[in-house]
């Protein structure tokens, strides 16, 4: 009997900036001028805002069951700063802060989780997918994506972001199985915050990392430290321009923490240590760009005000807006699913407007 090795694999691990700010060696071209980052930083603190108006509005009745994306900021902002405008992106459920990049209103996010599908018109990327709420459904729908870019000879990619539970869903293998064969220009973002709602990262899956779960596909596979911006959009930029050539998809596994609940309607105290959630805000995004900018003479006091009070105001305006915003009518939960009503959906419509409802 012999035993050769038939195939070796490695998963990489890149970081740019340290939990404390610190540049771990030299910056992409991108981020070689600290002023280039600033847009960046401005967008995770409009995020941020934002998660907290949201929150602040669904604990006082106005706003349904809403998903924070605390302390994941830089996953977002690096991957949507990396993509063309004729790229697609489509997101999970906590994925505001790359959906504000591409240019999806405060006032449209307020609308979609305030209950109005309104908020899903988006006026500004329109080829952009609608959130996703059911887990990892969206990963098919972004390789039938990527397979229309492919056919019709496009240099365009789309990008699917979803969390480290959806990494165990069939939805996401299949996707990425039919991307491997397919050469698809795809970019799968997992998000992984250590946490599917309340099952523990360990808990989910005993792989060592889950950017090796492309192996499998045949595709290649890497691990970014989530909460450096700068890493995120390096991995996201070099996966994108490797799909817009024709080299197929590549997997992104950005490693971060969730600080926040799962979503308003969790208490996630029942199931993790307040310890280890303390500890895990050291080297957050925000904190951790900050202190990279102002070590680089790019950011002051004053700076850091003067964002706070723009990022107040924008997120200020688009809630007077929302709540000021009269509800849909009731017709309009039907008259957006058809182009012509199926009869027992017609009858269903009529018997909620008060009207008598047909004879079967």
């Amino acid at each position: 009997m012999t035993t050769e090795t038939a195939a070796q694999f490695s998963v990489s691990f890149t970081r740019y900036i340290d939990a404390d700010g610190h540049p771990t060696g030299p910056l992409p071209d991108f981020a070689a001028q600290a002023a280039n980052l600033l847009p960046l930083y401005r967008a995770m603190v409009l995020t941020r805002a934002f998660d907290a108006r949201a929150v602040a509005l669904q604990r006082t009745g106005r706003l349904g069951t809403f998903a924070s994306s605390l302390g994941q900021e830089a996953v977002g902002i690096g991957a949507a700063s990396a993509m063309a405008p004729g790229d697609v992106l489509l997101p999970s459920f906590r994925d505001q802060s790359a959906q504000l990049w591409r240019g999806v209103t405060p006032l449209e996010l307020l609308l979609y989780w305030g209950g109005d599908e309104r908020g899903s018109d988006f006026a500004g990327p329109r080829e952009d997918f609608p959130i996703s709420v059911p887990v990892a459904s969206h990963a098919p729908h972004a390789a039938g994506v990527a397979l229309a870019f492919a056919l019709r000879k496009e240099k365009r990619a789309s990008v699917c972001i979803l969390g480290d539970g959806a990494t165990s869903k069939g939805d996401f293998y299949e996707a990425l199985n039919m991307a491997g064969p397919w050469h698809l220009p795809m970019v799968m973002l997992v998000n992984n915050n250590q946490w599917a709602i309340s099952v523990p990262r360990a808990a989910q899956t005993a792989a060592a990392t889950l950017a090796q779960k492309a192996i499998a596909a045949g595709i290649p596979g890497e691990q970014v430290d989530g909460n450096d911006v700068v890493a995120v959009r390096d991995a996201v930029a070099r996966a994108l321009s490797r799909a817009r050539e024709g080299g197929g998809a590549t997997l992104v596994e950005a490693v971060t923490y969730r600080l926040s609940d799962h979503t308003t309607a969790d208490d996630a105290r029942r199931y993790r240590d307040d310890k280890a959630v303390t500890a895990s805000w050291h080297g957050e995004p925000i904190a951790r760009l900050r202190a990279y900018l102002v070590s680089q003479g790019t950011w002051s006091r004053e700076d850091e005000e003067h964002a706070l009070a723009d990022a107040t105001a924008a997120i200020d305006k688009a809630t007077e807006t929302y709540l000021a915003t009269p509800p849909q009518p009731l017709a309009a939960m039907f008259d957006h699913l058809f182009a012509e009503l199926p009869p027992s959906i017609r009858a269903q419509r009529t018997q909620a407007l008060g009207g008598e409802t047909p004879d079967a």
